[in-house]
């Protein structure tokens, strides 16, 4: 998984793995869904995050046991 942030055009993007996107989704304004061909989540696009993630410069990653 990767997470990117681009400051420049104020986009977060949550990648859970690497594929071909097949389709799309933008259910709610700012926020892509991107599919792969058997209708699997690929990642996340989130739009003027830092209006929406606290810090997009910052991560922090947690392992519940």
């Amino acid at each position: 998984m990767k997470v990117i942030y681009d400051p420049a055009t104020d986009i977060m993007r949550i990648v859970f793995r690497e594929a071909i996107v097949e389709d799309y989704s933008e259910d709610r304004p700012g926020v892509k869904v991107d599919y792969d061909l058997e209708d699997k989540i690929i990642a996340l696009e989130i739009q003027n995050a830092s209006q929406i993630v606290e810090d997009p410069r910052s991560l922090e990653h947690l392992i519940l046991d």
